[in-house]
């Protein structure tokens, strides 16, 4: 059922309500906790937010009624588009405290221009000021029809990227062809669309925390270190030897024991899976973090499926519910996937193998490491049944994670080398019993929006799939249209 390992977990209070057990905390991975840095080995990377400018575009009513705004209107002491009852002032204000609350709640380094910019010289003085503070990206609020090219200007060189926002109403007839069809920026022209301009936001987040992030690959010939093309991630290899070192150094204590029996006693039934291997696949939980701690990574993938009784399906499906993205098999495509879902979505993701009931045109994913927490940490538990590992002995535990009926799921997969992301959308149909199905631990069949044939949706091994609906899929694409990803899919 398992060809690979996949994500999973409790959040630390039901864990202790379930168990009782004041020592659950070790549930938790260290690198989710303090910052402290391993006593040896790498030091985590510290992480600094994104850094946006914003600047707002638009002449003061004093301006234009002296004729002196700099466009073609000006003798005419005219109001172009959207005219003289729009309010720019009182506007700014709004989108200033909107934009405030976004950046706040992302933890974004935001700072505003001054004032308003409307003349060539404050163009050029803006863009010159903000390229050589090295912002991450500019979000520009362009008021004024006829500035759509001072908008472009800014947008292509002051930073990296950009958003640029035209409200409805402020433009005459079609938009500017030269920011609609931009690649590397996004331009919004919709009517007060706060969460268009969150998806930007949110945008740049993801991409400056993937800068400041690492991956670490556990197998038994560790490839070299390397930095990731697109997003920057530092990607570090160990050998499996040594986390099965560290595994067989852990011993079962009776706060592990206790910890472990807390995967038992909350699950709706427990099939052909005995006491010991609950405590192995704690002490695999346990080898799994300090192996983390130990070289400073932000997520983790291990060639798993050999590991015999060290098998870390439990573990990864804990620290996935935790949002510590932990991808089975040594799939770099897959963690780095993980990776981005879970600065975009806050969520956890589901790594599996697919496959495609062609009869019915339905999508069909297993995989043994589905998160409980499938909303985020805070969210609620899905219900689970604990079965073996499918593919071979010993009989270790594996997740069978029911997912909801008619929850909207995203699917998606990040090829880190031909730069493309695939993004379906579609709805759970149920989690079918094992039989009359095979796969693995969990298993879940999907319905997937718009597709005439469902195998045309297949991206290659070990795609991620997420509770997430249409409108967070477009956060999908708004990544991929500010950093030049080839996007596929349905959305």
């Amino acid at each position: 059922m398992c060809e690979s390992c996949e994500n999973g977990g409790f959040n630390r209070r039901e864990f202790v309500a379930a168990t009782g057990a004041i020592g659950a905390l070790g549930l938790i991975p260290a690198s989710i906790l303090a910052a402290a840095e391993p006593a040896s080995g790498m030091a985590r990377i510290d992480k600094a937010p994104a850094r946006v400018k914003v600047v707002f575009l638009y002449p003061p009513a004093e301006i234009v009624n002296a004729g002196k705004n700099e466009d073609n209107w000006a003798p005419h002491r005219w109001f172009t588009w959207p005219g003289n009852q729009f309010q720019p002032e009182a506007q700014e204000q709004t989108f200033t405290r909107k934009i405030k609350q976004m950046t706040e709640h992302m933890g974004l380094n935001v700072t505003f221009a001054p004032r308003p910019v409307y003349q060539d010289a404050g163009v050029r003085e803006f863009i010159a000021e903000t390229k050589a503070s090295g912002f991450d990206a500019v979000l520009v609020i362009n008021f004024w029809n006829t500035f759509a090219q001072w908008s472009y200007q800014i947008a292509t060189e002051s930073a990296p990227t950009a958003i640029v926002y035209q409200p409805v109403g402020s433009n005459h007839q079609l938009p500017p062809a030269i920011l609609r069809n931009a690649g590397g920026i996004f331009y919004i022209h919709s009517i007060e669309n706060w969460d268009e301009i969150e998806r930007g936001l949110r945008a740049v987040h993801t991409r400056k925390m993937l800068a400041q992030s690492r991956l670490l690959r556990v197998t038994p010939k560790p490839p070299q270190r390397q930095t990731e093309q697109k997003f920057g991630v530092d990607v570090v290899s160990a050998d499996a030897a040594e986390f099965n070192a560290l595994f067989d150094a852990v011993k079962a204590d009776d706060d592990l024991v206790r910890q472990a029996m807390a995967w038992k006693q909350s699950a709706l039934g427990v099939m052909d899976v005995t006491d010991t291997y609950f405590v192995e696949a704690m002490r695999s939980h346990r080898a799994v973090e300090q192996i983390m701690q130990r070289y400073g990574a932000d997520a983790i993938t291990i060639n798993c499926l050999m590991l015999e009784h060290r098998k870390p399906c439990l573990s990864f499906a804990t620290n996935n519910g935790s949002l510590i993205p932990c991808g089975c098999e040594n799939d770099f495509n897959a963690t780095l996937t993980m990776m981005l879902g879970r600065l975009l979505f806050e969520r956890a993701g589901f790594q599996h193998n697919p496959e495609f009931d062609t009869s019915r045109n339905q999508y069909f994913a297993s995989h043994c490491t589905c998160a409980t927490k499938l909303k985020g940490p805070a969210g609620p538990s899905q219900k689970y049944l604990v079965r073996p590992f499918f593919h071979q002995l010993p009989k270790t535990a594996a997740l069978d994670v029911q997912w909801t009926p008619d929850e909207p799921v995203t699917l998606v997969k990040y090829n880190s080398a031909d730069e493309t992301i695939t993004c379906w959308t579609g709805k759970v149909i149920s989690s079918p019993t094992s039989p009359p199905t095979g796969g693995c631990a969990t298993r879940v069949l999907v319905d997937i929006d718009k597709v005439e044939d469902i195998c045309e949706i297949y991206s290659g091994p070990h795609p991620i799939l997420y509770c997430a609906d249409r409108a967070m899929a477009r956060r999908v694409k708004v990544l991929s249209h500010m950093y030049n990803l080839k996007l596929v899919g349905n959305i």
